[in-house]
């Protein structure tokens, strides 16, 4: 069996041909550090994260790319109003992003590059489109010559006329023509700059891809991913810049995930509806909404409700209950023997059936249905009056390399009441007035690892969930 992709750039299911054998370069656009990120972050995040171990899991050696921008416009405004500097900040939110995404169970990148440690690779690679007249310089800017790149439109299948209707040259740009777009930016003054041929001034936003997806894989890659909002204008340009200079396919597949909508309406700040993920996560167990977000194919749209979240935690529920009760029985079987090959021969076939819908552009829903059927299946077991050692670990042993690949981990989660939080609190409050400072230290620590915040107040001791 072989994995198929929907690629984006065919608009067809194409079966995956690595470059190398046994390899994938994979390039997944990552965030722009200047907030918390928000669940449609988290999307691609998990989708591209469960492609890596689907990738994993079938034998291939896969170098996983995905970068931080850590310089740009959104972190030039956050820096004004926060009153730090745009590496501070960044710095800030990126430990973020890997606490967020971590918990969501996202193994980090093999790389994870950022645009001010690239900044040398991104100047040359304007430089060689100004050689190559695919760029030109105006007054400290410099512009991608849109109608140079022949096969500009080609992943969003627009045509160059179509594109012209909604262009238009902004207030301050001295371009040739309203569909360039910024390869550098001139710097304004009191933001932060990098020296260049061109004067002071930063990277546009397009750039940095390019140039770090070369740097760190190759002029050709295997795969390019990201959320449906990038395939235009983002990574239409990035083709333009990385085929100009390079003269050959940039990525051989192109995948995109869905939008996330919100109780059935578009995500925005300005609708209220504006979901952190370091918010969430105190609500809703992160493996939850990692299944809940696998639930749906990948390139399919989801729509976040506290419904249909609860309707999850039930699914969710019911397959850590059957894990719970297989490990239960395993404990007390007295290894008496049944059919013993009939079962092993069924269980074997959901791997089997996993393979094959995870095969097919990384199915992940009906992956889920596969663990629904296992769960069924060992719920008829667990109700047989004898039971095998054998079946009851192959049935504990499939559903563990399944959620393995999906990156969920069926253990219950404990959930700190806010009371037990007061009755520690209260404890060692009593240990401090009994001198008992081994045990106040203790208590201490504990709330620490539990991510409790004490603050001391003139009202006594308040607290907060880290």
């Amino acid at each position: 069996m072989s994995i198929k992709i929907y690629n984006t750039l065919t608009r067809q299911k194409e079966t995956f041909v690595p470059i190398e054998d046994g390899k994938v370069k994979m390039y997944v656009c990552g965030p722009t550090v200047y907030n918390y990120i928000h669940i449609g972050n988290a999307r691609p995040a998990i989708v591209f994260d469960t492609v890596r171990r689907y990738f994993e899991y079938r034998g291939y050696d896969i170098n996983y790319v995905s970068n931080f921008t850590d310089v740009d416009d959104k972190l030039i405004n956050a820096s004004r109003k926060l009153g730090l500097d745009v590496p501070t900040i960044a710095e800030k939110f990126i430990a973020a992003y890997f606490e967020d995404v971590g918990a969501l169970g996202c193994k980090k990148a093999t790389t994870h590059p950022t645009v001010m440690e690239n900044m040398p690779e991104i100047i040359s690679f304007v430089e060689q489109l100004i050689e190559k007249d695919f760029a030109y310089e105006s007054d400290g800017d410099v512009y991608y010559r849109t109608r140079s790149f022949k096969d500009y439109g080609k992943l969003s299948q627009q045509s160059i006329d179509d594109l012209k209707l909604g262009a238009r040259i902004e207030v301050g740009e001295k371009k040739e023509d309203a569909l360039d777009f910024a390869l550098w930016k001139a710097a304004k003054e009191g933001e932060i700059f990098w020296e260049s041929p061109w004067g002071k001034g930063r990277p546009g936003w397009h750039i940095e891809c390019s140039a770090m997806a070369k740097k760190y894989l190759g002029e050709t890659i295997d795969i390019h991913a990201g959320g449906q909002d990038l395939a235009f204008p983002h990574h239409e340009n990035e083709i333009a810049q990385s085929e100009a200079l390079n003269n050959k396919a940039f990525a051989n597949y192109w995948m995109h995930n869905g939008y996330i909508n919100i109780d059935n309406e578009k995500m925005s700040k300005s609708l209220g509806n504006f979901i952190l993920v370091h918010d969430i996560i105190k609500q809703y167990d992160p493996m939850l909404l990692r299944f809940f977000m696998l639930q749906v194919h990948y390139r399919h749209p989801i729509n976040f409700s506290q419904e249909l979240v609860e309707s999850a935690a039930n699914a969710f529920d019911r397959i850590q209950t059957t894990l719970e009760n297989l490990n239960h029985r395993l404990e007390i079987t007295t290894d008496l023997t049944d059919d013993t090959e009939g079962w092993l021969k069924k269980i074997e076939s959901f791997r089997t059936k996993f393979v094959e819908v995870m095969d097919d552009d990384f199915n992940t829903a009906n992956a889920i249905s596969v663990l629904f059927d296992i769960s069924k299946e060992a719920n008829i077991y667990l109700q047989s009056k004898t039971t095998s050692k054998d079946i009851l670990s192959s049935f504990v042993d499939i559903i563990k390399e399944i959620s393995i690949v999906l990156g969920i981990d069926f253990k219950k989660q404990s959930v700190i009441l806010d009371e037990e939080i007061e009755k520690l609190i209260q404890e060692r409050v009593e240990a401090r007035k009994n001198r008992d400072f081994a045990e106040a230290d203790r208590i201490r620590d504990l709330l620490k690892d539990m991510n409790i915040i004490l603050e001391d107040t003139p009202q006594g001791i308040r607290w907060k969930r880290g």
